[in-house]
This record gives C-alpha cells, sequence and structure tokens, in this order.
C-alpha cells in the first residue's frame, strides 16, 4: 500500500465539551485547528457532554458521553438511582466500542486530572478511566493534551485519575503544578512536557484604536472546591458580596462594566450583580465562546476574573488582569504571564483591598501591555513546539 493509499486516520475527541464550558469548547477548537492544519485528511469526531452543540458549530460528528442523560443531576429517586448505576455498565460497552473505531483518542486541554471544583469520582473521572482502559486494551492510542491537574485528597477520585493518566499514551500539562500533582500522585512524568493552555493558539482579535474605560468583570457560580462541601454556601455568599461591591465601586467611579461568565452556571451570579448594583453602566456580555470573550477583553481597559480560561482570554489579547484565583491554576497561569502580583483570593473577597489592587493595576497598565505581549510571543513558540511533539507521538504526518 503506498503512503497516498493509506486510509485517513481516524481521530476522535473526548470530554465535556459542548457542555456549556467555554474553556473547554476553547480547547477543542485549538485542537481542530492543529489537525486540520496538520492532518488534513484526519477524520475527526467526538464523544462529549453536548453532542449536538459540537456537532453545530463545530461541523463533526459527535456522540454523548453518557447513555443515562441525567448522569450529572442528583440522583434523588430509586429509579434515578437504578438509571445512574446501569448507565455506568452501559457506558463501559459504549466506550470501548468508540475507542475501538479510532486510532488515535484526544482529550483537548481541560482540568480532567483535577478536582478543584466539587466533583464526584463515579462522574467523569470515572468516564476518564473507561476511555484510557479501553485506549490500552483495543490498542487505540489516547492522548492527554495540555491538561490539568491538581493533588486530589479523595481516596477514590485520586485512585482513577492516577490510573487513567497512567493508562494513556501522551501526556502533557498546562503548567508545572499539573505535571507535580501527577509526580505526586505516583506517576511516571519523566517524558511529560508543560506548554501554555491550549487557548492561547486561538486567534487574537484586534484591540480597538482607543480605549473606551470598559472593565470586564468575569464572574463564576463559585461554591468552592471538592473539599469545601460543607461550607459552600458560606464561600459562596462571600464571592458574590465582594464581587458585588467591586462592581458597585466601579459604577459609582463612573466605569461601565461588562460581566463576563465562562458556563452557563454563571448566569444566576450576574443577574444577581446587576440586580443588586442597580446601574446601567453594568452590562452582561452575551458572548458565546472563547473568541467572543477574548473579543470582549481586547475592548477593555483591564480585567478581573475568576474563571481560569476568562484569565486566558484576557492575558492572550494583552489586557492588563488581576484574578479573582480560586484555585493554585490561576495563580501559576498569572505567573507565567509576569502578572503574580495581581491575584486575590476568590474565597475571600476584601472589596476594599480589591480596589486597591485594581488601582495599582491600572497605574502600571502600559507596562504590565508590554510583559504580555513578550509573553504571549513565547507562548506561541512553546504551543508550535506542543503540537510538533503530539505529531511526533501519536499522529504521524499523513501525504497530503
Amino acid at each position: 500500500m503506498t503512503a497516498r493509499s493509506r486510509p485517513p486516520l481516524r481521530v476522535g475527541v473526548f470530554g465535556l465539551l459542548g457542555a456549556g464550558n467555554l474553556g473547554n469548547d476553547g480547547s477543542l477548537e485549538a485542537v481542530l485547528g492543529y489537525l486540520r492544519t496538520a492532518h488534513p485528511r484526519a477524520v475527526v469526531d467526538a464523544l462529549c457532554g453536548g453532542p449536538e452543540t459540537v456537532t453545530a458549530r463545530y461541523r463533526i460528528p459527535a456522540t454523548r458521553l453518557h447513555w443515562y442523560r441525567g448522569e450529572y443531576r442528583t440522583a434523588n429517586r430509586a429509579g434515578a438511582v437504578l438509571g445512574k448505576g446501569l448507565g455506568k455498565l452501559v457506558d463501559a460497552v459504549r466506550t470501548a466500542a468508540w475507542v475501538r473505531r479510532h486510532d488515535v483518542v484526544i482529550v483537548p486541554g481541560m482540568g480532567v486530572l483535577e478536582a478543584t471544583l466539587p466533583l464526584r469520582p463515579w462522574g467523569f473521572p470515572y468516564a476518564l478511566f473507561l476511555l484510557c482502559a479501553s485506549g490500552r486494551l483495543l490498542g487505540t492510542r489516547v492522548a492527554l493534551v495540555g491538561v490539568g491537574a491538581a493533588p486530589i485528597r479523595d481516596r477514590a477520585t485520586r485512585a482513577l485519575v492516577r490510573r487513567s493518566a497512567r493508562l494513556a499514551a501522551y501526556r502533557s500539562y498546562r503548567d508545572e503544578l499539573s505535571r507535580e500533582a501527577m509526580r505526586g500522585m505516583g506517576v511516571d512524568v519523566s517524558r511529560d512536557e508543560v506548554h501554555p493552555d491550549l487557548a492561547f493558539a486561538l486567534p487574537t482579535p484586534p484591540a480597538p484604536d482607543s480605549p473606551g474605560g470598559q472593565v470586564c468583570v468575569g464572574v463564576m457560580d463559585f461554591h468552592g472546591g471538592n473539599d469545601d462541601r460543607a461550607r459552600a454556601g458560606e464561600i459562596h455568599r462571600r464571592y458574590l458580596d465582594g464581587t458585588t461591591r467591586f462592581v458597585r465601586a466601579l459604577a459609582e467611579d463612573g466605569r461601565p462594566v461588562r460581566l463576563l461568565t465562562g458556563d452557563g452556571a454563571d448566569a444566576a451570579v450576574v443577574a444577581a450583580i446587576i440586580e443588586a448594583v442597580g446601574s446601567p453602566l453594568v452590562t452582561a456580555s452575551p458572548a458565546a465562546s472563547l473568541a467572543e470573550l477574548m473579543a470582549e477583553t481586547a475592548a477593555a481597559d483591564a480585567v478581573v476574573a475568576t474563571r481560569y480560561h476568562n484569565l486566558v482570554c484576557a492575558l492572550k489579547t494583552g489586557t492588563p488582569t488581576l484574578a479573582l484565583s480560586y484555585a493554585a491554576k490561576s495563580d501559576a497561569l498569572m505567573a507565567r504571564m509576569g502578572l503574580d502580583a495581581y491575584c486575590h483570593p476568590a474565597r475571600e473577597v476584601d472589596a476594599e483591598r480589591l480596589i486597591e489592587q485594581f488601582r495599582e493595576l491600572e497605574k502600571h497598565a502600559a507596562e504590565l501591555r508590554q510583559i504580555l505581549a513578550e509573553r504571549n510571543l513565547a507562548a506561541a513558540r512553546h504551543l508550535d513546539h506542543q503540537f510538533a511533539a503530539l505529531t511526533a507521538a501519536v499522529l504521524p504526518e499523513e501525504p497530503s
């Protein structure tokens, strides 16, 4: 068989894609861009959380991740408990059958090896384990590309995550903390590389000719992490109160404020802030993709944001950014981009201190824009290397 007559590579993408999280979808978009450039003959489809959205937006076939449609709803009735239990068995067969049809499966970015937000072991960690175990058993290479990881206390979740990582044929991480977290879980990471988040490979929208004084504030339906369930309500109230007071102070200062989200769950926080502040200067962004979020941050004088990929969008567009940090990954990202002095804890939002940090951020805006321009060039070079390494490891180049 000649090189040109070889059948095209069959590539699957896997994860909570199309399910409302813009960061996850941005990672998918970056990987699809790479595949279409480096492997134009590859046949791509998805096993994902929102197949209808993925097919409509990215024009690839997609299959629902879980057989049981109520997988991520709390099971309060016997029928729901039975459905979830049966779904675990059905998903094992469905996942293996899907994996078998592919040469390679890519898990594009996302925090698939962490539990910094509330997470149950039999949810996505179990789904990831089924994927990686099926790949190993059936000879399909599974690549965890630019993923996030963090130390996990829950024993069952940690065991599933550790085993999944060991079974994968390729691993790379979006920060050094992620690689060290997996090392701490007993995974051999000696050949694993660290690269910037995949979203840094997306196109950057042009900045406006003249700034309009607008501040983007990225909010989140934040209740703490997996280890904070007992005080989730208190954490949420404190976060919402502090963020609302900060937004009110900006509006009283005459600054237009644009509220950004990164997941459908964040809409309630936006509504609560707009109602509490009651100012026409405070508006909600309708952004439905990472590209649209980047356009918002590019047009802003400054950004204050919580969700990780809100930070990515702001930093990539070179906009001075202050992080309301809810996990070590946010601090690591800000340090990598040279803005580690501008972090504020999301669990303990102090509006007065946040205002002080924001004023300091704006005072040094010109200097910070220059730093971000340099760091973004470096990120682009790193991601070129990431995609070249991925091709060499699991996706041999095809004839054109």
